[in-house]
């Protein structure tokens, strides 16, 4: 039993009573063939205050509907709706949770009405810890890097065990620290390793090249959750996502050349699409900077957390030889903008512990191939001089 006081068996039991249905629409709980389907589960995630984000994807035109109550039956539930989801956002959707109480589990419970029939789908089932106001211990876990290097989701394993590893321990919240996707990265039916194990892929068409269409990079989140080891990550454990290059492409700047398994030779068209994927299936709160896209942001996890969340990514110029003396718009890497935020947010932060999240190492020297013969060409903010600060290095 967690601290939820939830198990699986008692969530079935109670929804084969019919205890988990109270207030929901007599459509939901018809016997209807074609109703929407929701594969992919249900997400949580930047929870603060009073509030938190809960994702979810249909496949049809349709409106998402959360319910959450303090109690597992809800016995009490209030109700939020979603935009209409259709096609623009790849049928996926969120709603904003308010008005929680602090410190309390926040059961809920998501279903979809068809836009054209009100017809909904059967429910799925989450639920989320809120912020807390007094002093107490946090667990968090964080990693990044799903479905890279063409392992993907191996059956004969079990799948992606790493979630329920991060499950089982039972964290407030998980942060992604990017490539939550390897939009680069093609899964084939199997890997050999150089040991001689082969690694037996489930695979989509999708998956089977580098994404370059808008379609490819969302199949490329489509693959991720046909994993049921994450799907039961994230309906348990809410999310802080950040982005790296993997979105897009391999250690992408403005300047990024592509190779010849891209017939798409526009970068800055591949990043707009991985973008917009990104946005559309992260279970975070768009914010109004930038059109709703700025992915860096703080989350206040009460009196004794703030977690910092850098993008690392969208405000960089190209990739070089780094070693500029003084700073220009050659050396950008957070950007002046988010700097100064950064900066700003950190002096006012009340917080016993500010955890800064970034994508990118900041000491660690990445290169990203040879400008020329002996000159190196650097990803990150290290340029392995050992001198004084040059190039990105001036920024931090």
């Amino acid at each position: 039993m967690s601290r939820f006081d939830l198990t699986r068996r008692r969530i079935i039991q109670a929804a084969g009573a019919g205890l988990l249905l109270p207030g929901l629409a007599p459509a939901v709980i018809a016997s209807v063939k074609n109703r929407p389907k929701m594969t992919d589960g249900v997400q949580s995630g930047d929870v603060l205050g009073d509030r938190a984000m809960v994702w979810s994807r249909s496949d049809r035109p349709a409106r998402m509907v959360v319910e959450w109550d303090t109690r597992s039956m809800f016995s009490n539930p209030r109700r939020t709706v979603s935009l209409l989801a259709d096609p623009r956002t790849d049928f996926t959707a969120r709603v904003e949770l308010t008005g929680l109480p602090a410190d309390q589990a926040i059961f809920y419970r998501v279903f979809f009405e068809d836009a054209q029939t009100g017809v909904a789908s059967e429910p799925w089932f989450g639920h989320l810890r809120s912020v807390p106001v007094n002093r107490r211990n946090i667990r968090f876990v964080w990693s990044g890097d799903t479905v890279g290097q063409g392992f993907g989701i191996n059956p004969e394993i079990g799948g992606m065990r790493i979630y329920e590893a991060m499950r089982l321990r039972l964290p407030d919240f998980f942060i992604h620290s990017g490539d939550t996707i390897y939009a680069d990265g093609p899964v084939p039916a199997e890997v050999v390793t150089e040991g001689g194990r082969v690694w037996r892929n489930i695979t989509t068409e999708e998956k089977s090249k580098v994404a370059e269409t808008l379609d490819e990079y969302r199949g490329a989140y489509r693959y991720n959750l046909m994993d049921e080891n994450l799907r039961r990550f994230n309906a348990e454990v809410p999310q802080i996502w950040q982005w790296d290059d993997h979105e897009v492409t391999n250690n992408w700047s403005p300047s990024k050349q592509l190779d010849d398994r891209y017939k798409v030779k526009d970068i800055r068209l591949l990043a707009a699409r991985g973008r917009q994927a990104f946005l559309e299936y992260a279970p975070m709160r768009l914010q109004s900077a930038d059109n709703g896209g700025r992915v860096y942001r703080k989350i206040a996890y009460g009196p004794m957390l703030d977690v910092f969340v850098l993008d690392m990514r969208s405000y960089r110029d190209d990739n070089d030889a780094n070693l500029a003396d003084k700073p220009g718009p050659t050396t950008a890497f957070l950007g002046r903008e988010q700097l100064d935020w950064l900066k700003r947010e950190l002096q006012a932060s009340g917080a016993q512990w500010k955890v800064i999240a970034a994508d990118m190492p900041i000491g660690l020297g990445v290169p990203d191939g040879e400008i020329s013969p002996g000159v190196m060409r650097w990803e990150a903010i290290a340029n392995g001089d050992d001198g004084a600060p040059k190039g990105r290095e001036q920024e931090v």
